[in-house]
């Protein structure tokens, strides 16, 4: 995306981003920490990661078994 620019140019669009990353709303992380904590203890009962999921439903369970005699 950049090749072909000047540094210059570089430079300018750097300074373009940052001028935009700036104005972005800043939370503490104690903050922003207790509401991720809060929602993923919310979505716990859910996750399927977390309780499994149910042989029924699971599309990679194991169809069959072979053997080799």
């Amino acid at each position: 995306m950049a090749q072909g620019l000047s540094e210059k140019e570089l430079l300018k669009l750097e300074v373009e981003q940052l001028k935009k990353e700036v104005k972005n709303p800043r939370l503490p992380i104690s903050k922003t920490g207790q509401e991720i904590k809060d929602y993923v203890e919310a979505q716990a009962g859910s996750d399927p990661l977390l309780r499994g999921i149910p042989e029924d439903k699971n599309p990679f369970k194991e169809k069959g078994s072979c053997m080799i005699s």
